[in-house]
């Protein structure tokens, strides 16, 4: 929004000092960081306020935790928090004619009003049930179909590479976007480049590596979307999912995803620029600079969610803001064609959604088996399991983050680690 009110100043007055600010995407990224930074600290203290107010408050399960029945009441639907603050920057700082931002500002929105409605029920009928688990699903569900319809679809949804390696690849020219363009290389060569719609992805650790869904089981390119959308499906719902299932301490969700937003801007910053991609040797995606712009706003969201949020938290950001989350990050990473590297980014998510599948799993195992069920863990998810063993909530927290970190430092390193 702001893009186009300096470009009509320009127009109409000419030139003035700052007016060629916004040309440059490491300030329109740095001033969206704090601006979502300080929406979130500012507003989330008026929100958390009101919500008091409503007597908005969480209700809690007793389930023999240390310190847990203390939360009771605690204001939640805080994630709207979280979504004003990344939604208000994006609409100024970012260029709202592209298709990868546009697509995640419908992600934000449709998955935030997902988790908005849970809570709603949740504290109409004053229990935990909420929205029923298949109506989240089909959400979900709907969601990745949009995402991967777009990714299919889109013409301004391409890859940027070299006409003799989309050849060898197998990438045809009916899957051109425009013409080829002939580029001269820093030696003197020149090389042809274009852009194609394609189902293309960087395969990690495996130099110049790339997998298309298409040469998959030998399916073709016609038939590439049969595994293509229920991937991008099945990533968004485990995603959401596992986020949620991790927001079940102080700042534990928000520090995380604070941590993934940061790692996927350095994705989405190298994606975008010719150089960087050439040269780390991964997929050059045009357009994608705008990501970088949202990753920073989620950064700067999380972060000033965390203000409120850390232990012992002023409000919860409950699924209005957990959902959410996991599918912005899902959708985001998909969009980046990093969807195989959420393993790892993602590996505190997936640990806890993996703890939860394995104890579950086990327990109704036992019971068929032995009449009673045996657990693996004291509880689940993961976190619990801990706090059940007496670790405090801070110490699990940080040393979660902590590998967080290490994973997000991993996952960057697959960029040279080749």
């Amino acid at each position: 929004m702001l893009i186009e009110l300096f470009d009509w100043l320009k127009a109409t007055f000419g030139d003035f000092p700052g007016a060629n600010l916004l040309d440059f995407l490491s300030v329109r990224t740095g001033v969206a960081i704090i601006v979502s930074l300080l929406l979130s600290i500012v507003t989330g203290g008026r929100i958390i306020r009101y919500l008091r107010r409503q007597q908005i408050g969480e209700s809690v399960r007793d389930l023999g935790l240390e310190g847990q029945l203390e939360k009771k009441g605690t204001p939640t639907m805080g994630g709207v928090i979280i979504l004003l603050a990344i939604l208000l920057p994006c609409l100024l700082f970012a260029r709202l004619d592209n298709v990868y931002l546009v697509t995640m500002l419908v992600a934000t929105v449709w998955m935030g009003a997902i988790g908005f409605i849970d809570d709603y029920l949740k504290i109409k009928h004053k229990n935990k049930d909420g929205l029923a688990g298949k109506f989240k699903i089909m959400g979900q569900i709907g969601l990745g179909l949009l995402v991967a319809l777009i990714m299919l679809l889109s013409e301004q949804v391409v890859v940027r590479m070299n006409v003799s390696q989309a050849e060898a690849d197998g990438i045809t020219a009916e899957q051109r976007v425009g013409e080829a363009v002939t580029v001269t290389l820093d030696d003197g060569t020149t090389v042809e480049r274009a852009n194609y719609r394609t189902t293309l992805t960087n395969v990690p650790f495996l130099k110049g590596s790339v997998l298309t869904y298409a040469n998959i089981f030998g399916i073709g390119r016609q038939l590439a979307w049969v595994i293509f959308v229920p991937l991008i499906v099945f990533i968004v719902t485990a995603v959401s999912n596992a986020a949620n299932l991790t927001d079940g301490l102080d700042g534990l969700a928000t520090g995380t995803s604070a941590i993934i937003a940061g790692t996927l801007a350095v994705f989405a910053y190298v994606g975008s620029n010719a150089i960087a991609a050439n040269y780390l040797g991964i997929l050059h995606l045009p357009g994608t600079q705008e990501l970088v712009v949202f990753s920073g706003c989620l950064f700067g969201a999380c972060l000033g969610f965390l203000w409120h949020n850390s232990f012992p938290a002023a409000v919860f950001m409950g699924d209005t803001g957990s959902l959410a989350l996991g599918g912005i990050i899902a959708a985001l990473a998909i969009m980046l064609r990093k969807e195989l590297l959420i393993p790892i980014l993602c590996g505190i998510f997936v640990i806890e959604n993996l703890s939860v599948i394995a104890q579950v799993s086990y327990f109704k195992y036992t019971k068929k088996k032995y009449g009673a069920g045996r657990r693996i863990l004291r509880m689940s998810p993961l976190h619990h399991h801990y706090q059940k063993g007496g670790m405090s909530e801070v110490k699990i927290v940080i040393r979660f983050w902590i590998i967080g970190i290490l994973l997000a430092v991993a996952t960057i390193l697959t960029l040279k680690l080749r």
